[in-house]
């Protein structure tokens, strides 16, 4: 059996399929789209890939499957699934992810047509392997599937635990070996065996942490939002959104600095827009936090056209409302499943700090902060 060295877990094993599968120029373009794509603006070390992710994400499926008992065909297309589980995504990842929806209606989660538009389903087939059951898996469909994408699912396990270790932050820190020994399947769920309220919470709180530390760190969320509009402009350039969404980071960066060379060259040199707009849900009106992609890039049109500056210099950042998907997790108590937010206290204060921590960015050039202060107050109606 081959082995690959890696950064966190040591050695990974391979099995007959995951080399062939390795091999293929689908999982090797994954070498060349950042895990963490703009936030390695603001940690400089977080230059690690989906590739390596995506190994990890296989290697922690592999060793939970070992822990639940659970072998031959079933636990082949589930080792199967979590090496192909970030196929889909575009360059720069989840920040092209809401463009690509856009346009196709897909996530990167839904890997059926590019199986068989790539060599992938060949290799899955010539190992008896179903596709289509590949797919499934990846889309967190089925009792196993749970374990490739749900509140329990080994891709964030890996995750929190290399970022962390490549951002050089503490905070995502998790004992995913605990974690793993504790997986049971109860009625078709996830969950985690009794007296592993602490070990859920454990993930609960990296995560959280992780969210306001790195995954939304304001340097971050400017360059996304700044890639998002650039990448609009270059499919209205005549791009296809079938060859936008096979790009890796260095290809959607060179074409964006030839098509959109304003946007373009600020991401290349990191020359970010500034905040002038920082608010909390506590300032924000209820329909501005509601409003959908339209809306928002009508009230940037209306800010530049007040502040009187060009509309591709004001960009309207919105996030979702804060939520917490890990607190469905579901753990055992006193023989009972439960959802950790029935179990835990912790999980109501987290959601408290997570409401905090909101936040809706409005981003210009420095030059045009104030004047785009100004108006953005006018027209979000904010206090």
């Amino acid at each position: 059996m081959n082995a690959i060295k890696d950064s966190v877990h040591d050695w990974i094993p391979l099995d007959d399929v995951a080399v062939d599968l390795v091999d293929a120029p689908a999982i090797q373009r994954l070498r060349h789209i950042k895990q963490l794509s703009t936030v390695r603006l603001v940690y400089p070390s977080a230059s690690h890939s989906r590739f390596e992710h995506s190994l990890g994400v296989y290697h922690l499926a592999r060793e939970a499957l070992q822990h639940l008992g659970i072998d031959g065909d079933r636990a082949a297309h589930v080792r199967a699934a979590a090496l192909l589980h970030d196929v889909g995504h575009g360059p720069y990842g989840h920040q092209t992810e809401d463009v690509i929806r856009r346009h196709t209606g897909q996530d990167h989660d839904d890997i059926g047509e590019l199986l068989y538009e790539t060599t992938l389903a060949g290799v899955l087939e010539s190992h008896d392997l179903d596709p289509d059951r590949v797919a499934a898996l990846v889309a967190g469909e089925g009792e196993l599937g749970q374990l490739v994408s749900g509140e329990l699912d080994v891709d964030r396990m890996d995750y929190l635990v290399r970022d962390a270790h490549h951002t050089g932050v503490p905070y995502g820190t998790i004992d995913h070996g605990r974690l793993l020994r504790a997986l049971r399947f109860r009625d078709g769920h996830l969950v985690l065996a009794e007296n592993n309220v602490h070990t859920a919470e454990s993930l609960l709180l990296a995560r959280s942490l992780m969210d306001g530390t790195v995954y939304r760190h304001h340097v971050s969320r400017i360059a996304g939002a700044m890639l998002e509009r650039a990448s609009e402009r270059l499919l209205e350039t005549g791009r296809t959104v079938r060859e936008f969404r096979r790009m890796a980071d260095h290809d959607l960066l060179v074409a964006l600095r030839e098509d959109v060379p304003d946007l373009g060259t600020r991401i290349e040199r990191r020359s970010l827009y500034k905040r002038a707009v920082w608010a909390g849900l506590d300032r924000v009106p209820e329909a501005v936090t509601e409003m959908d992609r339209e809306a928002e890039r009508q009230a940037a049109n209306e800010i530049a056209d007040e502040a009187g500056i060009d509309r591709e210099s004001v960009i309207v950042d919105i996030p979702s409302r804060p939520a917490l998907k890990e607190s469905r997790s579901r753990v055992v108590v006193n023989g009972v499943v439960q959802r950790l937010e029935e179990a835990s206290e912790l999980v109501g204060s987290l959601r408290r700090a997570r409401r905090a921590n909101w936040r809706l960015g409005v981003y210009c050039p420095e030059n045009d902060v104030e004047a785009v202060e100004r108006a953005a107050s006018d027209v979000l109606g904010l206090p």
